[in-house]
């Protein structure tokens, strides 16, 4: 099963290495991982995807909250959660595919963000079935290259982490 674990630490150098050494020591896979600065500039809030069952993410939560440098740790995975990610996919394009891709990328309301004389690169954010339904459809004109942002979400309603 999947967890995001949103973990609010302190916006210094070495924070994050320590928080991902943490996972390797103990030999947890990270399947997505996104940091940036929150509200708060001395603030930074890490997003971490994690699979495990309850009591691996139980473990991971008390550990996590050891490190000195870490003021919070919340799993707020499931219904509850506004979950989004950003995918950028280059995909092979010619005259004769181009109408069809933008077509592709309308129905998903992602965005072309350039186009050069044998490829499209296609800009999408959503959650992951919704980026896992367009790479499917794109792979026939063939990818040539796909990044991703990792997972973000945020708490639904006014509560918040």
């Amino acid at each position: 099963m999947k967890h995001t674990l949103a973990v609010l630490v302190e916006n210094k150098s070495g924070v994050l290495s320590r928080v991902a050494s943490l996972f390797s020591r103990r030999g947890y896979n990270i399947d997505s991982l996104a940091v940036g600065v929150t509200e708060d500039p001395d603030i930074s809030r890490i997003t971490i995807v994690v699979q495990g069952d309850d009591h691996v993410v139980e473990q991971v939560t008390k550990q996590l909250n050891k490190l000195i440098d870490v003021i919070k740790v919340t799993d707020i995975g499931g219904d509850d959660a506004v979950e989004r990610e950003l995918v950028l996919i280059k995909v092979a394009a010619d005259v004769n595919t181009r109408a069809e891709i933008i077509q592709i990328a309308n129905i998903f309301r992602a965005r072309i963000v350039d186009v050069a004389p044998k490829s499209m690169t296609v800009e999408i954010t959503g959650d992951e079935g919704k980026i896992q339904a367009i790479e499917k459809l794109l792979r026939q004109f063939g990818i040539k290259e796909l990044v991703r942002t990792g997972k973000i979400a945020l708490v639904r309603g006014s509560k918040k982490v």
